[in-house]
């Protein structure tokens, strides 16, 4: 398609003959990135540059007082830096088929731009997911250096076992079984000293293939699958969340929403914006549309993930 737009390649668009020229627009997906993500606006972020987080362990347990307070100490944890892209787009066309389009299709296309962006941000915020089996540098660089999703994550902590609780990965296909199991492992995650924290797994992401899975492991009364009328011990337990932009068929996410929030950062640096000029001596229409965002984590105790293959 030439750029910019011209009279030349529009024809429909200038002839009286046609009542009605559809536009090639299609109803958006929904916004999830709101659900998911913690957005921070530029303003809130302590550098222009780059967002940066740090995290401070937890204290250990309690001694008995014998006549003398035994004081504790806390560890510096891994740190998280999120570094902001800049996005950008534009559309072009000439006075001529702007002033004669008789359809308006023109008129109403710099609003596409709109639409392209929305979809792009979907994109983008579902990578952590696509990619959660990698160390995605994209935006974000975690010191921890370690897949979001893996059965190897480390501690600053020395002296620290990690053989039990530092593993958020799993294989298994989605199933009450597998549901059943993920709750168990994700509730036994340990924090930077090896000891219990409060994970509360409240929520089931996937992709629109394993819609009708999830709806039945998580809404039926009776055990799913089984001749035996069972109470389902999922039963109402789980938020759904199901998204398009999940790329893989097969795999699936359970998350603690609350902790997502607090580790999970979408930093908004600048807000889409919109401009308009038209050429001095072409007379062409330019419209463009400029956005700079980053997203990352800083922790990867909110999420449980199975890559299914």
């Amino acid at each position: 398609m030439p750029v910019p737009s011209r009279s030349a390649n529009f024809a429909d668009l200038l002839d009286a003959r046609f009542a009605k020229v559809f536009d090639n627009q299609y109803r958006q997906l929904p916004d999830k990135l709101p659900d998911l993500y913690d957005i921070v606006d530029g303003a809130s972020a302590p550098t222009r540059d780059v967002y940066r987080q740090s995290s401070v362990g937890s204290f250990g347990d309690i001694p008995e007082f014998t006549g003398t307070v035994v004081y504790d100490d806390v560890n510096q944890g891994y740190d998280s830096s999120i570094t902001p892209k800049e996005y950008a787009s534009g559309f072009q066309v000439e006075r001529k088929l702007w002033d004669d389009d008789l359809s308006g299709i023109m008129d109403a296309k710099p609003q596409g731009l709109a639409l392209a962006y929305q979809r792009t941000r979907q994109k983008h915020g579902a990578s952590v997911f696509n990619n959660m089996t990698s160390v995605d540098t994209t935006w974000n660089n975690n010191t921890e250096n370690v897949a979001l999703c893996s059965d190897s994550h480390t501690t600053t902590a020395a002296g620290v076992s990690t053989t039990a609780g530092f593993d958020n990965l799993v294989t298994s296909a989605l199933s009450a079984v597998a549901m059943a199991a993920a709750r168990i492992q994700m509730v036994g995650f340990r924090g930077d000293r090896g000891e219990r924290i409060g994970v509360m797994p409240n929520a089931l992401l996937h992709p629109p293939d394993l819609y009708h899975l999830a709806f039945e492991i998580v809404e039926s009364a009776g055990q799913p699958d089984s001749a035996n009328n069972n109470a389902n011990v999922h039963e109402g337990k789980y938020k759904l969340i199901e998204w398009n932009y999940l790329t893989d068929t097969n795999n699936w996410m359970l998350l603690d929403t609350v902790m997502m929030k607090q580790m999970l950062k979408w930093v908004e640096r600048v807000s889409k914006e919109f401009a308009m000029v038209e050429d001095f001596d072409s007379l062409l229409g330019k419209w463009r549309l400029y956005a700079r965002y980053g997203l990352g984590h800083r922790d990867w105790r909110w999420l449980l993930g199975a890559s299914v293959s």
